[in-house]
């Protein structure tokens, strides 16, 4: 493979404009720019989150197959019309959710993020998740050309990292930090 990057800076960006990966120059707060960015935002977060698991934890694999979705996911949305998500991926979120709460009791408040420095920063995740939902639905709204996949990807990670921060939170007997209606 050959350097994607020999030179970091190329000043294109300096009149407010950056590029897209078919070549186009967009502003960059362009909703494209602004959904993709919040992607990335979300990846980075995940990757917080996997540093204070530790490499041993047994959620490791599955964030890390995460990242790798979120940049594809980011790929797709900075080449219009490219497609790299898939169904399955949905189903695994899907099959790791259900395994999760197995464990779980049933919910009768709102949770509040916290109970572990691990179950926060899930819930941080979770959070910069919903917002890259919003944006790439503002996307898809104007732009045909964004499918229906990533909206429902990001619907069911947001879903995963509320279920995980749950079980984080639980570990070595923490608990969740319960919404107080009457305090």
């Amino acid at each position: 493979m050959g350097h994607r990057l020999s030179k970091i800076y190329t000043r294109t960006g300096d009149d407010g404009s950056t590029g897209l990966g078919d070549g186009s120059r967009v502003a960059k707060d362009h909703e494209r720019v602004e959904a993709f960015g919040t992607v990335d935002e979300l990846n980075a977060q995940i990757g917080l989150l996997r540093a204070e698991l530790g490499s041993e934890h047994a959620a490791q694999h599955l964030l890390g197959e995460i990242q790798h979705d979120l940049f594809d996911l980011g790929g797709e949305l900075c080449i219009p019309g490219y497609t790299l998500l898939k169904a399955e991926q949905i189903d695994l979120l899907e099959q790791e959710i259900d395994r999760l709460n197995e464990d779980l009791p049933m919910l009768k408040e709102f949770i509040l993020p916290g109970g572990s420095r691990a179950a926060s920063l899930a819930h941080v995740a979770r959070t910069v998740c919903r917002r890259a939902e919003r944006r790439v639905h503002t996307l898809a709204n104007g732009d045909d050309s964004v499918g229906a996949l990533p909206l429902q990807y990001l619907n069911r990670l947001s879903d995963y990292l509320f279920v995980l921060a749950r079980a984080l939170a639980r570990e070595n007997g923490g608990s969740e930090v319960l919404w107080n209606r009457a305090r």
